[in-house]
């Protein structure tokens, strides 16, 4: 059994209006009139929250998202620099967003309205984090034995099809500027799951901040009974 459920993804960014219309363009998704920094689809999973922070991208993202597209004229039409074009190797393209934040494009004959195809993690251990986090959230793991990475697939409320975990030489440096929030019962038991609690809900924020085992952020949102009853708000 889970202990807690995919709840929606949060990207660090410069500036919130370049940076709303740019990923509402690539991944179908909508600004309310009355949230300019937020983006939604037809389901609240769809949520991406684009948050202002003073600091810029200094390293290649440890976390990133993969989309569909038609063409990649497409992407870069919207915004996007293309960093390493589709080859006889590759079969997609490493783009980089107007803040210089890495994404890969994913061409289709026919790129569906919702176009976010999965997210990726860099890891040192991308079995252990896939098993991890299934654990978390749910979701069985997938693995071809030729092949290095790992992935998440059938999991509860993700709104795209994979979760991959894909293995790098090196080590996480920054906080990660794309993370994902997840809802639980139980913060207690996320944490002797082997997560970090690095900063608790408090005065300013309406969620605990954690870190999984490999240091990746991502947000915990209680229910306001179970914050009322264990005292942590």
């Amino acid at each position: 059994m889970s202990l807690g459920r995919f709840k929606d993804l949060c990207i660090d960014v410069g500036s919130p209006s370049v940076m709303t219309s740019f990923w509402g363009r690539l991944l179908g998704l909508t600004s309310p009139a009355d949230n300019p920094e937020v983006l939604v689809g037809n389901r609240p999973e769809k949520t991406i929250w684009l948050n202002r922070v003073a600091e810029p991208r200094t390293v290649k993202q440890r976390v990133h998202l993969d989309v569909h597209t038609t063409s990649i004229e497409e992407l870069e039409r919207a915004g996007a620099t293309v960093l390493s074009p589709i080859s006889e190797q590759q079969h997609w393209a490493v783009l980089a967003d107007p803040e210089g934040g890495e994404f890969c494009g994913f061409v289709r004959e026919k790129a569906t309205e919702y176009r976010l195809m999965e997210l990726v993690v860099d890891s040192a251990d991308p079995g252990a984090q896939a098993r991890w986090w299934a654990g978390v959230v749910g979701g069985e793991v997938g693995h071809q034995p030729d092949k290095p990475w790992y992935w998440l697939e059938d999991v509860p409320g993700l709104p795209f099809k994979y979760w991959v975990f894909n293995p790098v030489p090196e080590p996480k440096t920054v906080k990660n500027r794309i993370h994902w929030d997840i809802t639980a019962d139980d913060l207690d038991a996320i944490l002797a799951a082997g997560a970090t609690l690095l900063r608790p809900k408090d005065d300013t924020i309406g969620w605990h901040v954690c870190a999984d085992p490999e240091g990746n952020e991502f947000c915990v949102f209680l229910p306001p009974a179970t914050e009322d009853s264990d005292g942590e708000a």
